[in-house]
Order: C-alpha cells, then structure tokens, then sequence
C-alpha cells in the first residue's frame, strides 16, 4: 500500500514539475524577444488623443529638432560646402611622356609642328586641373559650386566649371582652332586616353570642414521646463506635442536612469506574461485536463501562445508592416476545429492580451482582436467546405473593419479624419487568414489531429478503399452504411462526434474484402464455413480484424480508422463457433484464445458506440420476426453482455449514454425493420 503512495506522490509531483516547466519556458521564450531597450515610453501619434494622465515635464530639457528638419539644414548648409582637392603632377608627366613616346615619328597626314601644340594644350588642360566624369557630375550639380584647390600650405577656391571633367578635357582638346580641321585624324588617335584625372580629393580635409560646417547646426530649437505641463488626458497629439514628447524621451535616454528604467520594463513584462500564461494554464487544468494529458495538444496550444506574440515583437522591433496583417485568428479558428469553442475563445484571449504588451494602442489592438476572434469562432462551427474558410475570412475582414471605425468615430471629429490604411491591412489580414487552409493539414499530419474536412473526405464512397468494399463486398459495404448511421444517430443524442464515428463505421469491415464470401452479408445460399473445421473457420472470421489493418496500412488510412477496426470486437468471441466448438467437444477443455478477436477494447465513446451498433445491427439480420419485443429484447441482452463482459471499462461512456444508445438503436432497428402493407391484386 505504501508503495503505491509513493507512485502517486511521485506522479503528483512530476506532473506539477512538468507543468511548472512548461510554464517557464513559454514565458521566457515570450519575454527574450519583447521590445524594451530604444522602445517609447508611452504609445501616441500625430492625431490620435493623448490616453494616459496629464502629463507634465519631470526635468528641464531641449525640444529637439525632427530629423526631417535637420536634414533640410544639412541641406541648405552643403550648399556652402567646398570639398577639398590637391593636385597630382605626375599624372602630366607621366601623360605627356606616353604622348611623346607613341607619336616621336609624327601624326600621319599632319605635320610635325602640331605635336608641340598637342603637348601644349595637354598641359593647360592639366594645369587647370582633371576630374573623373562622375566625380565631376556630383560636383556640379550646382552651376555656383566651389570647391577648394590645395597648393603647398595654401587652399584658394575656385567654382567646378573652371576645371575639366575627363570628358570636357577631350573636347576642349579638340576645339582648338588649329586642330579643328583635323578632328577626324585626331580622334582615329584616340587622344582621350592620354586625359586622365590629375585633382585628387584630400577626403581628411574634406571631412574636417564638413563636421565644422554640420556641427553650427543646433539640434534643438527650444526648451521644456521642469514641472511645465506638456498635454492632458484626451487631448489630440499635435505634431509640435509629439515632438516634445520625443524629446522627452530622446532625453531619458541620455539619462544614467534609463538603465533602471529598462530592467523595470523587463521585470514589468515577465511579471505581466506570467499572470496570463498561468491563468492560460490554469484553465487547462481546470477545465481541460483531457488535453493536458495529450502531449500533441499541450504542444499545440502552448506554441500558438508564444508564435503570435513572438512575431509581433519581432514585427515591432524592427519596424516590419502593421501587426493589423497577423491573421490573429488563425488561433481560434484551428483549435476550433480541432477541439473546442471554448478553449479557442480562451486561448486566443491569452494570445491577444501577451500580444498587447508589445503594441501601441493597446486598447484598440485588443478591441479588435477581440472581436475578430468572436467573428471567427462563430462563422466556422463546424468547417466540411473550403468555401466556410472564405466566408469566414470575409466576416473577420468585415468584424474588424466595423470595429475599428466605430472606434475611429469616437475618437476623431469627423469622417474626414478617419484613417483609411487600416481598412487596407484588415484585407491584408483577411487574405492571410485564408491560409488556414492549406496551414490546417500541416497541423493535422504535425500533431495527429482530424478535422471534419478529413472526415468528409473520407466519407466519400466514390473513391479509394470503400469504392472497392462497394464493388468486392458488396454486402459488407451495406452493412456499414447501416452501422455507420445508427452509430452516429446515437453519438448526436449522447453528445459524441457523430461524424468521426460514422467515418470510422465506414472502414471498420474492410478487411472482409481479402475473403468476402465468408461472411454472411456477402453469401447467396452457399456458406463455405458449414465445411471447415470450426477452429479454422473462427480463424478466417477472426483475421478480418488484421487484414482490416493491412489495408488501413496499405491506402495510408489515419490512425483513429485503425482504432475504430481494432476496437469494434475488442477482446470479443467469435461466440458462435467457439459455442459450435464447445457442443461437439463436450469432454474437450476448449482453448478459448483461439476463437478470441486480437483488441483492444474501445478507448473512446466513438469506438464503444461502434461496437454497440455493429453488434445489434448483424444480429438483428438473424431475428426470425421483427417485433418490438423481439428487437428490444435482442439490443438489452447484447449491450448488457457487453457491460457486463468489462469492454466498456477503458472509455468515458456513462450508464445514461449506454441507455440512450439502446434507445436509439431500438427506434431505428424498429424503422429499418417495419412491416408493409401487402398490396392487393386486381380481380379480372
């Protein structure tokens, strides 16, 4: 007994560790990626009204400049700026030698006495100073620019258009009034390549004097001071008010206390996260301990908590689109499908809630999140059609759309000031949202969910393995059907997934299909059992389970279709040739594993449903009149056998669903079964 206290206590305590945990890392994973350092310290914008208290200065400090009006003075001021060149008289030189070296015997077609001339405007060219095409464009932009030409210990300015770019130097060359008539001769020399750029930029000097130029432009333009009231509570955010706000801040920055400021921020959001993500938790444990103790559902649910807020810290932090795109409602809507509206509304709570500490407006931003969350859990009940993910991301679209401008309406003085790019990132996040999708198998193949979209597909009696049962097995195949329905009328009245039920009822025979005449559904008066011996003929009867599964195997049919083969006999008998057996070996002690199917038994209400109905659906066939009576008393004795043999002892299934279930099955095997009028025959 003390033993199994330890146990106990020990699972006790690792579960509370394992949660504990999974509280842990969820909340710093959060945390690490949150915008503190360089984020502001309140959230406002130009137009929008001012949502905390009266706010009033705590210190004197400068109103600094916005960086579009420095740039316009840094403008104005380069305007003056004379970048800095000295000359490189080698290049002459080096140009004038390499002329006289390719051209000592002379130009053909000219005289010898225009080498000097060339030689001669080469060096006026030179002297007055060659710069690259480009540098020159840059230079020039403005016809009055200067810049400044270092000779020695001295610089004197000069305006660029008495210099030559490489360009200008050539034609300046070649408009000479002596070489003008021998251009094409000329040019056939390509004289161009003995003009290359001779100023070269002193880039020391040059930044020396723009920094000196840069630094008279002050980076304020008024003072705060201490105690003086900058905007109260609903007052709308000028531009001149933002900028002082900035300014305030731009100082704490500045400030030693900023350090202390950040680490409060950081504790402010662990504190903060760790509330949400307990309560998150503490609903799981309260009301969902079934998906607590499913590895895959914890996981899910967990990562959809952090993804979200993850993304849009990140989105903050490095300033990427509105958070408005975020389909948000991608969490609803899967844990929607997957397990419950309840768990969807809560988890998506906890989501936006996280998400709000990273954003401005946080009012806003949950409002219509909010909503959107509402909008989608309720559009998407149930999804069996891709054309619900559209609708549903219509009616998201519209919900937020709605949501945000009645808010805009009470917040502004008109329509005129609404802002419309909201709307946009809405669509944005509409067409996003559709994504869910495709997104929705990755989850179910990920994790080892099903949706009802799978279901419906599976459904589908035209294609694949029950096309097949339908033509091999034609019996069977009618069977199934008729089991499939009767199962899922009773999991609607019990409150189970009728659909999953019906879907697994569908596949739970097909194994029948390696050996269909065996089996009395698919006989027309020849059994070939009545001539086997009865161990064997238990055997084929029994292997239907197995080869069920070989072929589940084989078309890469879900796991819970396997369950629902596996579970529909559990640790049953094939009584009838066990009780054959038994009658023609009386002495014999008979070895009843062998007329035992493999199980398991059912785990789940579906798979004690299909049990129930697929026993009293074959045994009604053998009913030799169809009375109420008879059906009644055929449905109690087999499901109490079956409550009494323990297979319903492993599934959540209660006496009051047990009763409903034969309820059901005695209305619907009593309609199946009805008696018909006989016709009469005309007399002649």
């Amino acid at each position: 007994m003390s033993f199994i206290n330890n146990e106990r206590e020990q699972h006790f305590w690792r579960n509370w560790a394992t949660r504990i945990l999974l509280i842990v890392i969820t909340v710093s994973l959060i945390v690490s990626l949150m915008p503190r350092g360089g984020q502001q310290l309140f959230h406002y914008e130009v137009g929008k009204p001012w949502m905390y208290n009266s706010f009033f200065a705590r210190f004197d400090f400068p109103v600094y400049k916005t960086d579009e009006t420095i740039q316009d003075e840094r403008d104005s001021l380069m305007q003056y700026f004379q970048p800095y060149y000295s000359y490189n008289k080698d290049k002459e030189k080096q140009m004038i030698t390499m002329f006289r070296a390719d051209f000592r015997g002379g130009i053909p077609g000219m005289s010898n006495a225009f080498i000097p001339l060339i030689q001669t405007q080469l060096h006026r060219i030179y002297q007055a100073g060659v710069m690259s095409r480009e540098e020159y464009q840059r230079n020039s932009a403005d016809t009055m620019a200067m810049i400044r030409l270092v000779s020695g210990n001295q610089a004197h300015g000069i305006k660029i258009s008495k210099v030559y770019s490489t360009q200008s130097a050539y034609e300046q060359l070649l408009s000479d009034e002596r070489l003008a008539p021998f251009r094409e001769t000329l040019q056939q020399c390509k004289l161009d390549k003995y003009i290359v750029p001779n100023l070269v930029y002193d880039k020391e000097k040059s930044e020396t004097e723009l920094n000196d130029l840069l630094s008279t432009i002050p980076p304020a333009s008024g003072m705060v001071a201490n105690g003086q009231k900058i905007i109260d509570r609903g007052e709308i955010v000028t531009e001149e008010t933002y900028r002082v706000l900035s300014s305030f801040e731009h100082e704490m920055e500045k400030r030693d206390g900023h350090v202390h400021e950040g680490k409060s921020i950081f504790w402010g959001q662990v504190v903060y996260v760790l509330i949400i993500v307990f309560l998150f938790s503490l609903y799981l444990w309260l009301f969902r301990v079934d998906y607590m103790a499913k590895p895959r559902s914890v996981i899910m649910l967990y990562l959809m908590v952090v993804l979200f807020p993850v993304l849009v810290s990140l989105m903050m932090k490095h300033l990427v689109l509105s958070v408005y795109v975020l389909p948000f409602c991608m969490v609803p809507i899967f844990i929607r499908i997957f397990m419950d509206s309840r768990t969807a509304f809560v988890t998506h709570v906890a989501v936006v809630l996280i998400s709000a500490a990273a954003v401005k407006y946080q009012y806003e931003f949950i409002i219509i999140q909010l909503v959107a969350g509402l909008a989608a859990i309720y559009s998407l009940r149930e999804l069996s059609r891709r054309s619900q993910v559209f609708k549903t991301a219509i009616v998201v679209f519209m919900a937020s759309s709605a949501v945000y401008f009645s808010i805009q309406l009470m917040q502004s003085n008109g329509i005129d000031t609404l802002d419309v790019a909201m709307y946009f990132h809405f669509f944005i996040n509409g067409i996003l949202l559709l994504l869910a999708y495709p997104l929705m198998f990755v989850i179910e193949k990920t994790f080892g969910f099903i949706s009802d979209v799978t279901l419906f597909e599976l459904s589908n009696t035209n294609k694949g393995v029950l096309r097949s049962l339908s033509e091999i097995a034609p019996g069977t195949f009618q069977h199934s059907i008729t089991v499939g329905n009767l199962a899922a009328n009773i999991a609607n009245r019990i409150g189970a997934n009728g659909l999953l039920v019906r879907t697994g009822a569908l596949y739970h025979d097909i194994g029948k299909m390696e050996n269909p005449a065996y089996f009395t559904e698919n006989q027309s008066g020849i059994n070939p059992l009545e001539k086997m011996d009865r161990k064997d003929a238990a055997r084929v009867i029994i292997n239907h389970v197995s080869d069920g599964i070989k072929l589940a195997e084989e078309f890469d049919l879900p796991a819970f279709v396997k369950d629902f083969i596996l579970t529909h006999h559990g640790f049953g008998m094939a009584k009838y040739f066990y009780v054959m057996y038994q009658n023609e070996h009386p002495e014999e002690v008979v070895d009843k594993s062998l007329f035992a199917y493999p199980g398991p038994n059912p785990a789940t209400r579906e798979q004690a449903i299909l049990m129930m109905a697929d026993t009293c659906e074959a045994a009604s066939r053998s009913l030799k009149e169809y009375t109420n009576e008879s059906i009644s008393v055929m449905v109690n004795k087999l499901i109490d056998g079956q409550v009494a043999a323990g297979y319903f002892t492993e599934c959540p299934i209660t006496f009051r669903d047990i009763s409903l279930a034969k309820s059901v099955l005695i209305e619907r095997l009593k309609a199946i079964y009805h008696t018909r009028i006989s016709y009469p025959e005309l007399k002649k």
